[in-house]
């Protein structure tokens, strides 16, 4: 009898790995292989039809400020700008018309942040730039810079910026001279630290009572537990402070603050939207561009927390799954995982069957 119970134990155990071996493999199969990067990387900036819309009118300079941190704190790990939060607007601002300085409180060359994962053929460009290159490498000092010169200022995010953004006396003249002389300020992810302590010349608070989106707590402290300790703040925290109405959307997912000439964004899915919300902002129609398939994975994400599964899966229909980046879909619904949030999790999972057979649908008939 009891050599039978064993046998029959070891059967259901066998049938029970069977059947999640099997799953295991059929979530596998709805994530597609990762981009050739190898090729990407070759991408230079006259293969992007984008760039090659430039206005004839010269609209002014835009200085797009950099963090010179490249380690966090004493804790021995290292840091830097991030670099789509640099080559995107970067690109958005110059095809829109207007000429780009790259500056950083030190000068010189600061350390990128470069995730293979988040590289798309806008920030490879960058790198094969030889013009942006140049600017980059040979930043300008902060406080060598004149406010007169530039029609607006952007803060890049990483989260270096945490450490040499606040408290800067030269980037808080800058963003003060700026604002005051009726100039834009942006700032994107961690950029917005460099907001915290400005002061405008009539004594009032930048920040007091406009609305800001910045990286938010939840944000933070998800992917680093113990970042009270590692930073000198949590930037949500210290904005609020500062008398910011904080605006924050769903964690890592596109939302931007537009409060008159100040302009701020979340995280870095909010780069696209921010920067062209700028080129709004300075009266201009900004140059059509084609939406990333990350752009759209991430509309559609908004689309699920804040009207349900019904509606997402109608936006789904909408677009073909190759206009899509499973591969980010796929990296929410591990997020929804690790928070236990089991339904968002499954329902990630739905989604992300339909738009693959979405995308097998369309190669088949191609």
């Amino acid at each position: 009898m009891t050599k039978k119970l064993l046998i029959n134990s070891l059967l259901s155990l066998a049938a029970v790995l069977l059947v999640l071996t099997g799953i295991g493999f059929w979530l596998a199969s709805l994530v597609p292989a990762a981009p050739d990067h190898d090729t990407l990387a070759l991408t230079k900036p006259e293969d992007l039809t984008y760039l090659q819309q430039k206005p004839d009118a010269h609209r002014g300079k835009i200085l797009m400020v950099v963090s010179s941190t490249q380690q966090m704190g004493n804790t021995g790990r290292k840091t830097g700008y991030e670099l789509t939060e640099l080559a995107r607007p970067y690109y958005v601002f110059t095809t829109n018309g207007f000429e780009v300085d790259i500056a950083s409180p030190e000068g010189g060359e600061p350390r990128a942040v470069i995730d293979r994962d988040d590289m798309g053929p806008f920030d490879y460009s960058f790198l094969n730039d030889s013009v942006a290159q140049q600017k980059t490498i040979n930043s300008l000092p902060v406080d060598a810079v004149d406010p007169d010169d530039y029609h607006a200022v952007f803060f890049v995010g990483g989260k270096a910026a945490m450490f040499d953004f606040p408290g800067n006396n030269a980037i808080q003249e800058l963003v003060a001279s700026i604002y005051d002389a009726g100039g834009f300020i942006g700032a994107v992810c961690h950029g917005p630290a460099a907001l915290a302590g400005v002061t405008l010349k009539n004594g009032q608070p930048l920040l007091h009572r406009r609305q800001v989106s910045a990286f938010t707590n939840e944000e933070e402290l998800f992917l680093i537990p113990d970042a009270d300790s590692v930073f000198p703040f949590l930037l949500e925290d210290a904005l609020r402070q500062d008398g910011a109405v904080f605006k924050a959307g769903p964690a890592y997912l596109e939302q931007i603050s537009v409060d008159g000439r100040l302009l701020t964004g979340q995280n870095p899915w909010s780069t696209w939207q921010l920067t062209e919300a700028m080129i709004g902002a300075m009266g201009y129609q900004p140059v059509p561009r084609t939406i990333t398939p990350a752009e759209n994975t991430v509309a559609l994400l908004l689309t699920y927390e804040r009207q349900g599964m019904h509606e997402a899966r109608n936006r789904l229909q909408q677009l073909d799954g190759n206009r899509l980046d499973r591969r980010l879909l796929a990296m929410h619904g591990v997020v929804a995982a690790m928070k236990g949030e089991l339904l968002k999790t499954l329902d990630i999972i739905r989604l992300l069957a339909r738009a693959k057979a979405a995308s097998n649908k369309i190669r088949e008939g191609s």
